[in-house]
């Protein structure tokens, strides 16, 4: 069972852990994977090391894809089993938002001379997310101040992705997603994506709290 992520320490000290299960790790871990995998196509990352425990067997018990999202009145083609078709997934653009929507040509080119290396610091936080996680020994995840903006940043790009696939681009959106949440059984796999989007923003939260008291 999960608990919030709390302050400890003071100086060269201080971290911030939080309490979470086999189970728990092993769904952050894959998503984190999965938005890896997202950004850099055809593994061009590493795989993160067997630990040799129950982890790797929890993970692939995930399936290869985050489940069937559909949300009733989603925007057209971001629903679906798996990632869209398309030549850039839309959730690209949440990870990499255009720089001037004002000017495509000079959006273009600012892309090409940043998008590369930013890439590869999304790749290598998203893999140190993965590892720091996969090397929990009970079920304490302690981070280092460093380790936690690192953990904090690859949150934001996993809901950032799923946020995406679920439709959600205003205020409205989350209202809507509630109401569709309150309607679906609970073994349908959208109500699980909601879930697992509300406890990934509940995690996160409560890293930001404790890195601000």
């Amino acid at each position: 069972m999960a608990r919030a992520f709390a302050r400890r320490g003071r100086g060269e000290d201080l971290r911030y852990a939080a309490q979470l299960d086999s189970a728990e790790r092993g769904v952050v871990a894959e998503l984190l994977r999965q938005v890896r995998e997202l950004i850099a196509p055809g593994g061009e990352a590493a795989p993160s090391a067997s630990t040799g425990d129950d982890f790797d067997a929890i993970v692939a018990g995930l399936g290869s894809d985050f489940g069937s999202i559909t949300v009733p009145d989603s925007p057209e083609g971001l629903t679906g089993r798996g990632l869209p078709q398309e030549p850039r997934d839309p959730a690209l653009d949440r990870l990499f938002p255009s720089a001037n929507r004002s000017d495509p040509d000079a959006a273009a080119e600012f892309r090409r001379l940043t998008e590369s290396s930013l890439r590869q610091r999304k790749i290598a936080g998203l893999t140190q997310s993965i590892e720091l996680l996969r090397a929990v020994r009970g079920d304490i995840l302690e981070l280092t101040p460093a380790q936690a903006q690192t953990f904090m940043i690859a949150l934001t790009d996993v809901r950032l992705v799923i946020g995406d696939r679920l439709g959600l681009r205003e205020d409205a959106d989350a209202t809507r997603l509630d109401e569709v949440a309150a309607s679906l059984d609970a073994g349908d796999p959208t109500a699980y994506a909601i879930a697992v989007y509300d406890f990934l923003t509940w995690l996160q939260e409560t890293l930001a709290t404790s890195m601000l008291t």
